[in-house]
């Protein structure tokens, strides 16, 4: 195995390692055990607005720290520490949910934002070590390939988890509640595991002059705020990051609320299990599909087509009386959801100045993060307002209008030599 292809599947098998938290926990077993074994099953108003509020604190938390962390990183030559740091912590925090009672919601929200914290944060240093891996042309494909592993390694692990809380005495476990903290547990030691490949084989980008990591602090604030001075030449990466913002929020909001959604409309357990099974193993083949699809159309048009596909999905939810219908909806977003997260990671990179991927990357993951501020909340007041879980559904449809609409202006040619034109000012500097 040559160097190279040594280091983009490493760093692929990170992907693989950190799903297994975003598929298990937080679209798999934490709302369904919040709602059931930690919060009221009696009140589901209530425990939709508490998960969303969750979700959103984490979020936030990320969102606040993201540019800062990822500008020191940049200047300290720092982006693998950041996400050994931020992922074990994720990883410890994940394990905790294993020691969490009956009724103690308190302490499942806490161990759960800090976990999520864990889980976002390590994301910024990871997608910002992309671009040092392979040359633009091979973009989409290493982004698809993190994406496809991920949701196939999520996947197994989940199927795993599911049998072990179907099946307890098939793992010699007392009952299903014990089964589902045990998955915790599974996640935790799961997600450290993989991490190692990266740990070991993809290399800390050079980075000229780099600084201690005090002092980098100082130099990160400084770098943070003379980005913030030059948003008028890098109006492009403005404007993606706008667009991106509202439709990656329908995107995670979907990810993070969709089983609640399915709960709250009285569909079982299992049946909501089987439906993110078939997303998993859908969104596994599409993801490598979806990229040789953006290579024949433009990856562009190929997120905007994706943008239309959820848009769909969501307006369909609306109407969704049974379980079958939630399967089909399941199955449609299998086909998008690799494609537009690994594709939107890809177009960004192209707009990114080399040598401030980790500083860029922090903004990218924080209008993302932040955009999943407002969609549960959103979902969870107008829920909540409404009396009625379909309305909270169906707000989700505008966001991913809005963002559509911005990314159809954004012209990505301008906005690679604006970042080229960034490089060399830079360096001259």
């Amino acid at each position: 195995m040559t160097s190279e292809r040594k280091r983009i599947l490493s760093w692929s098998l990170y992907d693989w390692a950190n799903s297994a938290f975003s598929t298990t926990v937080v679209a798999g077993f934490f709302p369904i055990f919040f709602e059931k074994y930690w919060s009221n099953p009696n009140d589901v108003i209530q425990s939709t607005y508490q998960l969303g509020w969750a979700n959103s604190l984490a979020s936030i938390l990320v969102a606040a720290l993201a540019p800062f962390l990822g500008a020191i990183a940049d200047k300290g030559s720092a982006k693998k520490k950041f996400l050994i740091f931020f992922c074990y912590f994720g990883v410890v925090m994940t394990g905790g949910l294993f020691i969490v009672d009956q009724g103690e919601w308190e302490l499942a929200v806490l161990l759960y934002i800090a976990s999520s914290v864990g889980f976002m944060g390590a994301n910024i240093f990871y997608d910002s070590l992309m671009p040092s891996l392979a040359p633009k042309e091979k973009m989409n494909f290493v982004s698809s390939l993190g994406f496809a592993l991920g949701y196939i390694g999520g996947g197994l692990l989940f199927l795993v988890n599911v049998l072990m809380y179907l099946n307890p005495h098939w793992f010699g476990i007392a009952d299903p509640s014990t089964a589902i903290r045990l998955s915790f547990l599974s996640v935790a030691v799961w997600w450290g595991i993989f991490t190692i490949p990266l740990i070991l084989f993809v290399p800390e980008p050079k980075v000229d002059n780099p600084l201690a990591l005090h002092k980098s602090v100082m130099a990160g604030y400084r770098q943070l705020r003379q980005t913030f001075n030059h948003i008028r030449e890098l109006k492009v990466i403005g404007a993606f990051l706008l667009a991106y913002w509202l439709y990656i929020d329908g995107v995670d909001t979907i990810i993070r609320m969709s089983v609640k959604m399915g709960s709250s409309l009285g569909f079982e357990a299992g049946d909501l299990i089987t439906a993110l099974l078939m997303v998993q193993f859908i969104a596994f083949p599409s993801a490598l599909a979806y990229n040789w699809f953006a290579s024949k159309i433009g990856t562009k048009k190929a997120v905007l087509i994706a943008i239309g596909g959820y848009s769909l999905v969501t307006l369909l939810a609306f109407f969704m009386t049974d379980k079958n219908h939630f399967f089909i909806l399941a199955a449609m977003i299998g086909l998008f959801q690799g494609g537009i997260q690994a594709l939107s990671r890809s177009l960004f990179a192209r707009l990114v100045p080399r040598g401030k991927e980790a500083e860029f990357f922090g903004f990218y993951n924080m209008l993302g993060k932040f955009a999943a501020v407002i969609g549960p909340i959103m979902m969870g007041w107008v829920t909540l307002a409404t009396g009625n879980v379909r309305m909270g559904i169906l707000s989700i449809l505008v966001l991913f209008v809005s963002g559509a609409f911005l990314l159809s202006k954004v012209d990505f040619d301008k906005g690679e030599r604006l970042a080229l034109e960034f490089s060399g000012m830079n360096n001259l500097e």
